[in-house]
């Protein structure tokens, strides 16, 4: 059985929506990373990164939120979770990879400025222009990226348990969602989901 590693009120979501949205059967190890679960050394012999996700696999571990997503949608293929199409299929990838790589980094100079800088006056520096980083995101995202009425169109992929994942960090980061009507109208969309609700019930209980 296969075994995803995750902590609520991070990434992680997105990969345990994709698990719920593809019917896969899988174990859940909650883990906790203001308690430093992802540091403890039988963490770390599952992924040295020290952080979640974490997907143990029959072909072994996976981390890295889209590769996680593509491995999902790619063994539960009857899910429909990607396109298709090579090309729609790349752009779904390229959207994914700018909320890795981007949005989600954006995020974490909020609280994780030591990554990038020793001197913790730089830190207040990098808290302070979180929200703006954001709202440029998003606003591309909005405005440029997604097709609607899910993020690549018409079909529900991987991308839009990612996105919902994301854009529900907003209001902790001092943007106003608001600003963003369609990616308000998607995120609800997505909530009222059957799989997303068993996971928002989960986390509830």
């Amino acid at each position: 059985m296969m075994k995803l590693f995750h902590a609520w009120g991070s990434c992680s979501l997105a990969s345990l929506i994709a698990l719920e949205e593809a019917g896969a059967d899988y174990e859940l190890v909650i883990m906790s990373t203001k308690t430093g679960d992802q540091r403890r050394p039988e963490y770390l012999a599952v992924n040295p990164k020290g952080r979640v996700p974490a997907l143990i696999t029959p072909q072994g571990v996976l981390t890295e939120t889209p590769a996680i997503l593509s491995w999902i949608a790619e063994t539960y293929s009857a899910a429909q979770l990607l396109p298709v199409d090579a090309w729609e299929r790349a752009q779904a990838h390229a959207f994914n990879s700018y909320l890795c790589s981007t949005v989600h980094v954006a995020h974490a100079h909020k609280h994780r400025g030591y990554r990038w800088a020793d001197d913790e006056a730089s830190f207040a520096d990098m808290t302070h222009k979180v929200a703006q980083n954001e709202t440029d995101c998003f606003r591309l995202i909005e405005d440029e990226m997604f097709k609607g009425p899910w993020a690549m169109g018409d079909q529900y992929t991987v991308c839009d348990g990612y996105l919902f994942t994301l854009f529900g960090w907003l209001d902790g980061d001092g943007v106003d969602p608001r600003q963003f009507r369609r990616l308000v109208e998607h995120s609800r969309r997505v909530a009222d989901r059957p799989a997303v609700r068993k996971v928002l019930a989960r986390q509830a209980a």
